[in-house]
């Protein structure tokens, strides 16, 4: 009996059984967009749930990332200026490096010494300011601004 429904064609089979089962049967053999569109837009409300779900953790762990290598930045700054004030502190330590500032800087001599200030002389130890002349003596500068504020206050 298997073999005779082998034999005969689909369309044999329909008229035998008449016209509803000829459309129950065309119609199960046509796709249903119906749940095809369902399926595709359910997967489509998954994805987009993902995506918002991990786009701020997402972004905040990057956020994060960046903020590691901004710490890291900073701390290596930090030990190379500790580093380099441990050798200022070693060198200050030293009275002949402290006798060297002070003659640079505060125009010390020894005693014995004679010292001489050359205006716009432009020694190893002079810098120009920012009114293009050559810098003077701390307590030069100093009375200098002294007067500059007077000046300034009586006006």
């Amino acid at each position: 009996m298997a073999r005779d429904r082998d034999r005969f064609s689909t369309a044999t089979r329909l008229k035998a059984l008449g016209g509803q089962a000829t459309a129950r049967v065309y119609r199960a053999r046509t796709p249903r967009r119906g749940r095809l569109t369902g399926r595709a837009a359910l997967l489509a409300l998954v994805l987009c749930s993902l995506v918002v779900a991990l786009a701020y953790p997402t972004r905040q762990f990057v956020s994060q990332r960046s903020d590691i290598a901004d710490q890291r930045r900073q701390a290596e700054e930090a030990r190379e200026d500790v580093k380099r004030l441990r050798e200022e502190k070693a060198r200050l330590q030293d009275p002949a490096y402290i006798e060297r500032l002070a003659r640079e800087h505060l125009h010390y001599v020894r005693p014995g010494e004679t010292g001489y200030s050359v205006p716009g002389g432009g020694g190893p130890g002079d810098r120009v300011d920012s009114r293009g002349a050559a810098d003077q003596p701390w307590y030069r500068n100093l009375w200098d601004g002294v007067d500059a504020a007077d000046r300034q206050t009586s006006r």
